[in-house]
């Protein structure tokens, strides 16, 4: 089965379904990882925060698939923003994983009432990873438009992605189409609302209608939009499942009635990006 790709604007291209490992614990990425790969995934989406990156690098070294095969994204841990920090935290990120290059590293959150509010130096040194060649494409995630015309403006740099949350209850166009005005690629968190929509009743028509489950129908909506979107399971079937996306299709009113459930703040299900300020300890 082939999963479609986008061109990002750096001329790259990503594969529009990939496998999360948000929440996976360590002791269980490496099988999970090995388990996705296994069924065809090649885009593997980890963070620094998710304290997982080694086991991802080693799944993808162990399942033998040529480096170029397999799409790797990570992004900065909140408490690294300072450049220096930024800096040493990428080194770290890469010798993890295990890899040279990495094909897309992204800023986690861009904590503007932090840092004094300076996200901007943080995202020129994420630039400099390219012109270094350590990094593919970098880009952002959790950026409302303004964030984003601020670095655009000040840095000339635009990023190849900005993976927010999204999903039939916070459909995000304002995001959406800011990332569209600027050629930017829209990923997908929380596809399916931490659960949230699986017992929505019209999401349920749809995917009765298809006779497909209803996270299959909500992957698929994502799909149809043209974003990005990797869900995340460590149980095989689903694994199985949620990759189980290109044998069927959603008319253009189905895609309308899913999308018609957005309930805008109400339904956001993680921080506000505004807001957020955590860093770990």
């Amino acid at each position: 089965m082939s999963v479609p790709t986008i061109t990002l604007n750096t001329g790259r291209t990503i594969p529009q379904l990939g496998f999360g490992v948000f929440q996976i614990d360590p002791a269980d990425t490496v099988a999970a990882v090995t388990t996705a790969l296994e069924v065809g995934y090649r885009h593997i989406d980890t963070a620094e925060m998710y304290g997982n990156e080694r086991e991802v690098g080693e799944a993808i070294r162990r399942s033998g698939l040529p480096r170029e095969e397999v799409f790797v994204t990570s992004k900065l841990n909140n408490g690294f923003h300072r450049p220096e920090d930024a800096e040493r935290a990428f080194a770290e990120t890469l010798e993890k994983l295990g890899l040279e290059q990495i094909d897309l590293f992204l800023i986690h959150w861009p904590l503007p009432t932090l840092y004094d509010g300076d996200y901007v130096s943080t995202w020129r040194t994420m630039a400099s990873f390219v012109e270094d060649g350590r990094a593919a494409s970098v880009g952002v995630s959790n950026f409302q438009p303004a964030h984003l015309q601020r670095i655009i403006d000040e840095t000339g740099v635009v990023p190849a992605v900005n993976q927010v949350e999204v999903h039939p209850f916070l459909t995000n166009e304002a995001v959406r189409a800011a990332d569209a005005e600027h050629g930017i690629a829209t990923e997908a968190w929380s596809p399916i609302a931490q659960g949230g929509v699986l017992d929505d009743p019209v999401i349920g028509e749809v995917a009765a209608a298809h006779g497909v489950t209803p996270a299959q129908a909500t992957l698929r909506w994502h799909i149809e939009r043209g974003d990005i979107v990797f869900p995340k399971s460590v149980t095989e079937s689903r694994i199985r499942e949620n990759f189980d996306l290109f044998g069927f299709s959603l008319t253009p009113e189905e895609v309308e009635r899913i999308s018609a459930l957005d309930q805008g703040e109400e339904g956001r299900t993680g921080p506000n990006p505004d807001e957020f300020d955590y860093i770990p300890s």
